[in-house]
């Protein structure tokens, strides 16, 4: 594993192996069954070009009314518990002394992204959010604190974890685009990404 530490973002390089990776990939599929992706719309009214869902006792959600953490799947039911495996990863980057009530799991099929945004969402900014990196390479770019000025960009592979916490737990960060295929982890390539928060 190499640490790649770029604009106080904590990247940890090749975190988890192969037989990790499958093993969260196994994981997951019970949730979205349970809680079937979603493609959200913001409060604007444009359709985002990731899919979602969440797991933990809150899951976030966007659509007309705003930005929102809540606890149910917009179809109502409530959202799946957090799979252990993925709060190893909190516990052993982050803290023991309490779990996220958060995992938001974003698929990017080919062709979607994520534009530079914060996570300001959380009521608690000094809890960091942990990033999951599963599938196909991303373009992960960095801002600032405020919108505009010089960004970084810094691919993300399979089995790399960021952790988004201090300076730069507000920073200005996106997808601008993923590598298709690039990655066999998932039968029908993609990428999936999953954020940990403690929302409340």
């Amino acid at each position: 594993m190499a640490r790649l530490l770029l604009r106080d973002f904590d990247i940890r390089k090749g975190y988890l192996n192969t037989a990790a990776q499958t093993q969260l990939i196994e994981v997951l599929r019970p949730i979205l069954k349970a809680a079937p992706l979603f493609r959200p719309v913001t409060p604007s009214g444009k359709e985002m070009s990731v899919r979602m869902t969440s797991a933990g006792p809150l899951g976030w959600v966007t659509d007309k009314a705003g930005y929102r953490y809540q606890g149910q799947h917009p179809k109502g039911a409530d959202w799946p518990a957090i799979p252990e495996p993925i709060l190893d990863i909190w516990q052993d980057l982050v803290s023991t002394a309490r779990d996220p009530d958060c995992c938001l799991i974003n698929y990017y099929g080919e062709g979607a992204k994520m534009g530079l945004h914060q996570d300001k969402d959380e009521a608690d900014f000094s809890w960091p959010v942990l990033s999951v990196s599963l599938g196909d390479d991303a373009l992960f770019r960095i801002g600032n604190p405020t919108r505009g000025g010089k960004t970084e960009s810094v691919w993300l592979s399979s089995g790399d974890v960021v952790i988004m916490g201090g300076p730069a737990r507000l920073t200005y960060h996106g997808v601008d685009r993923i590598r298709h295929g690039s990655s066999r982890l998932l039968p029908k390539g993609g990428r999936i990404n999953l954020t940990l928060r403690v929302a409340h």
